[in-house]
């Protein structure tokens, strides 16, 4: 059941303001190396996670990727375990991403080893979780259940976890063949778990899922990359349901949305935030979107905060 507007306020009431980044460490190119047996990286995750902390970071927000569990599913939670284990050391908690529609790297999602970034181009090698036609695929949807109800069963009592992101930016899982969404789907799924902790999807576009988001979110998620004022009219509009606010995706310097501007506002207006990017690495993310191969690296990176070393 969605949880009242009372009892999401009193969730959020007894945190502290989440403040935190997207996070994959600088030597994955996407989730998939992040968290396949391979090249999982405990060294430079536990590395990475330790500066953010140092930066006043509370919180990550973290992609994870079906095909990985399909592939390793015991070896995967674990993984996930270990992560939530180092977070904590370093007085970080979780919000992970089950499913994602966003593919830069226009390729499906698969395990093994993955190709390195294309010089000068933003996010190259990201792919979907799962690969679109799982997702265009009413068939294929018991597999994706399965994986939904495995990773939020593993962890539906854990306090290091503090809030699910169901669905990344959900685009093509919106009303498949005109059949009941995957969005609808997914939170029918993960409250069958009977989770403890609050339940999401990001608001990030006008189109028609937007209204069966705010139907069924514990708590309002929302991306914007925009100007301080636009950020604003967002807030004040999104405000008027009572729920509280976590902005999941912000934080794009070529556009004015800045650390200096936002995060006075976030903090003041008590709207949790996730930036773009911790370490600069192997997504290249500091590239504008839709920069082409051999651009030059930039003097003012469009993401992420620091340099590997």
């Amino acid at each position: 059941m969605k949880w009242s507007v009372t009892k999401a306020a009193r969730w959020y009431a007894r945190r502290p303001w989440p403040v935190g980044c997207n996070f994959l460490p600088s030597t994955a190119v996407n989730d998939v190396e992040m968290w396949q047996a391979a090249t999982f990286d405990p060294k430079t995750i536990d590395r990475e996670l330790g500066w953010a902390a140092g930066l006043g970071f509370n919180t990550v927000r973290v992609f994870l990727n079906y095909v990985v569990w399909a592939a390793q599913p015991a070896g995967f939670l674990r993984r996930l375990e270990r992560f939530l284990a180092i977070a904590t050391r370093h007085g970080i908690s979780v919000m992970p991403i089950l499913l994602d529609d966003c593919n830069f790297g226009h390729r499906d999602a698969a395990v093994g080893k993955q190709p390195n970034p294309i010089p000068g181009v933003h996010n190259s090698r990201w792919a979907s979780s799962p690969p679109p036609a799982m997702v265009l695929d009413r068939a294929a949807w018991p597999e994706l259940e399965k994986y939904v109800k495995a990773v939020v069963g593993a962890f539906a009592d854990d306090e290091r976890i503090l809030i699910w992101d169901l669905y990344n930016e959900p685009m093509i899982g919106v009303k498949p063949n005109g059949r009941t969404s995957l969005v609808v789907e997914v939170f029918r799924w993960a409250r069958r778990m009977k989770p403890s902790q609050p339940l999401t999807i990001c608001l990030w576009s006008k189109g028609a899922e937007r209204r069966s988001i705010l139907e069924r979110s514990d708590v309002i998620s929302f991306h914007n990359y925009g100007p301080l004022d636009g950020m604003e009219k967002e807030v004040k509009s999104l405000r008027r349901r009572g729920r509280p606010l976590i902005c999941t995706e912000w934080m794009a310097r070529v556009i004015d949305s800045r650390f200096k501007t936002h995060l006075p506002f976030f903090k003041a207006a008590k709207v949790g935030c996730y930036c773009w990017g911790l370490v600069a690495g192997r997504t290249q993310t500091y590239f504008v979107w839709g920069s082409k191969k051999g651009s030059r690296r930039p003097k003012l990176w469009l993401h992420d905060i620091l340099h590997k070393n």
